[in-house]
């Protein structure tokens, strides 16, 4: 079976769904993903899974033993690897014609210009850091790309209390509050942006481990020595669906635009 035979049979369930003018569709489009962790991962299974090849993925971090509670690439054996290396190799092996580009790095103000933003028809955030996460939100909306975010996926449990909503109009959700506070201090997105929340909050209810400090953590700390950071719990069919429902969304947009 030649390759192009052996990447036809893959999608033909989606193609079935869809049709083969969006399946086509849908293979031209350019994304980029900032943040492989619980969320980004089955993020970027979805995507390829569903016949997008030209996907960058953004994540500077390390697969540690507490990844793997949650995050797609992360197993006994990926230990010490970095994120985007496992998790290149995985959609590879999903798709082979797939174009992955895997960049090991943070985003931040001053490495953002080298993420050349303009060239993406979409741009996906699901990032930890507060400071981070602001800029890129709103260098991104200058773009003509659509704009998708992933709001705090910890501490929480129940599926059914996941939703879609403009930013503007996420209700319950800690970190949307306090990036609409930084957003209104330092500056607005230029357009709209579709995130996925939970309006629910639960406590931690076990031992916090004095070792286990999170990537998310530590930036915190960065941005705010006066802060203390907190490791929060966090489970794998939440993150899961926020991942799922931002490659949805992604789908449901060429979808409509066909």
């Amino acid at each position: 079976m030649d390759k192009k035979s052996e990447e036809k049979g893959i999608f033909k369930r989606a193609e079935l769904l869809l049709g083969d003018k969006t399946l086509a569709r849908i293979s031209e489009k350019k994304a980029i993903l900032f943040g492989v962790g619980g969320v980004g991962s089955w993020c970027a299974e979805s995507l390829v899974r569903t016949g997008i090849k030209y996907l960058t993925i953004v994540d500077s971090d390390f697969v540690c033993e507490t990844n793997i509670n949650r995050q797609l690439m992360a197993t006994t054996k990926t230990i010490g690897q970095r994120k985007v290396e496992v998790l290149k190799a995985r959609l590879l092996e999903i798709n082979p014609e797939a174009e992955i580009n895997a960049i090991a790095d943070v985003y931040s103000e001053e490495t953002s210009a080298s993420f050349h933003l303009e060239g993406y028809d979409y741009i996906i955030d699901a990032i930890d850091s507060l400071k981070h996460k602001k800029n890129l939100l709103c260098t991104a909306t200058k773009t003509k790309a659509k704009v998708f975010s992933s709001m705090g996926a910890a501490l929480k449990m129940d599926t059914t209390r996941i939703k879609v909503a403009e930013f503007w109009k996420v209700k319950g959700c800690p970190l949307a509050a306090a990036l609409r506070r930084k957003m209104k201090q330092e500056g607005k997105p230029s357009k709209k942006i579709m995130c996925v929340y939970s309006d629910e909050v639960l406590e931690n209810k076990g031992m916090k481990y004095e070792h286990d400090e999170s990537k998310s953590s530590q930036l915190l700390k960065q941005e705010n020595p006066s802060v203390k950071a907190q490791t929060n719990g966090t489970l794998v069919h939440i993150t899961a669906i926020f991942g799922f429902t931002l490659a949805g969304l992604i789908i449901q947009d060429i979808c409509k635009k066909e």
